[in-house]
């Protein structure tokens, strides 16, 4: 049976620290309760090795579920909302949740809150797990004394960006699989099948049409060493090249810029950005975060360059006591409907109702531009494919008809 270290107060509020055997965490809890313990942090004794320092090791990479947070802040604010304190509302989220990395997460929290931090700064620990975002919604909820309520519109939030890019990532992994699939079976084909027939065209003494020369030359270049080596290690190096100019300020706003204007995808990624700072900005500001700090959150936030130096253009606008919309339509960027449409927010005091809805109608766009694209891929893709396949068939069969002409 497992042994759990624990340590608790009993009822003169004594610290007590020793091990109990149960058969799970929450029975092992229970039986602490029924004690009359007051249990401030409880975990089951391992034995050290090997195996357990790696498994640590690799926890501390590992990356807490955008869906598991979600269903985190549900339930939270259901707690809440409820009347249960706050420290039981952590005590009986770590049990219950499956993501190892959160349960760890939120045993620390509950440590913090029970020592007297706010809920806010022991979440501000946990960078790898909460962002700036979800902590500061949670601040403003810890204020406005509404915390239950930003909790369910943090849920909300997080579950239409999670559904948002899933689709664009649903939407897109069936052209990259057909296109992995088909340069694999090229690969064969130019590797294992067609050196047979390179050995015997040159074995007959014909004139090789252009095709079948072209062909011959892929696929010795293919399986030649010499060749292959310097291709690979010139698009290794590249590639680390790239991605390191990238990550300089001027690489990472011509990356971001390239994003948005490319020909199709391009559309695609704009209306994707504008919906998250629409979605964002407008979560942030119904949830009684101030102006200010909602934009410097939207900017960190957004992942993208030019809409971070959009939004850092909107901060000195409101600072110089100038509209959100005017930087907005400036920027090129945002289009005149979503600048519009934030002019009468800010006229009519309902901005954060008029982001909700400009961040819907870009999702519904989003969506139907994803059904377009998709069609349109897949017979660009299907000519492809028997393009390269007709080439291949050509330069294949062109030799086999003057030797079959000869034998005749």
């Amino acid at each position: 049976m497992p042994v759990f270290q624990y340590e608790a107060r009993d009822q003169s509020g004594q610290l007590k620290r020793d091990t109990i055997t149960a058969q799970n965490l929450r029975m092992a809890t229970q039986k602490l309760q029924e004690m009359r313990y007051t249990v401030i942090n409880i975990k089951e004794k391992t034995t050290p090795g090997a195996q357990q320092d790696i498994f640590g090791f690799l926890q501390q990479f590992s990356r807490v579920k955008e869906q598991s947070l979600t269903v985190f802040s549900r339930q939270f604010a259901t707690m809440i909302n409820a009347g249960l304190a706050m420290v039981r509302c952590l005590d009986i989220l770590s049990e219950q949740t499956d993501d190892k990395k959160l349960q760890q997460t939120l045993i620390q929290v509950r440590r913090d809150v029970e020592g007297g931090s706010t809920l806010s700064n022991a979440l501000a620990k946990h960078p790898q797990v909460f962002n700036t975002l979800f902590v500061s919604m949670v601040k403003a909820g810890e204020m406005g004394g509404v915390l239950d309520e930003v909790l369910e519109r943090l849920a909300s939030f997080m579950e239409r960006d999670f559904s948002l890019r899933k689709k664009v990532k649903a939407a897109l992994t069936y052209p990259v699989v057909i296109l992995v699939m088909a340069l694999g079976i090229v690969f064969f084909l130019v590797t294992y099948i067609l050196p047979t027939f390179v050995e015997l065209f040159r074995g007959m003494d014909l004139t090789l049409p252009l095709p079948t020369q072209i062909l011959i030359a892929i696929t010795e270049g293919s399986r030649n060493p010499v060749i292959i080596i310097p291709v690979f290690a010139i698009l290794f190096f590249g590639l680390i090249a790239l991605q390191r100019y990238v990550q300089t300020p001027f690489g990472r706003k011509q990356y971001d810029l390239l994003k948005l204007n490319l020909p199709v995808f391009g559309l695609l990624n704009k209306k994707v950005s504008i919906s998250r700072f629409c979605r964002t900005l407008g979560t942030l500001l119904s949830s009684g975060v101030p102006i200010m700090q909602a934009l410097e959150i939207v900017g960190k936030a957004s992942g993208n360059e030019i809409i971070a130096m959009t939004v850092a253009k909107v901060r000195e606008s409101i600072r110089e006591g100038e509209s959100i919309a005017s930087p907005l339509g400036a920027s090129g960027m945002f289009p005149p409907m979503v600048t519009q449409m934030v002019a009468v927010g800010e006229e009519t005091g309902n901005l954060d109702a008029m982001l909700s809805k400009i961040a819907d109608f870009y999702d519904t766009e989003v969506e139907y531009l994803l059904s377009s694209l998709t069609s349109m891929l897949e017979p660009i893709m299907i000519v492809g494919m028997g393009g390269i396949v007709g080439f291949i068939v050509i330069s294949v069969f062109l030799p086999l008809y003057q030797i079959i002409g000869k034998l005749q």
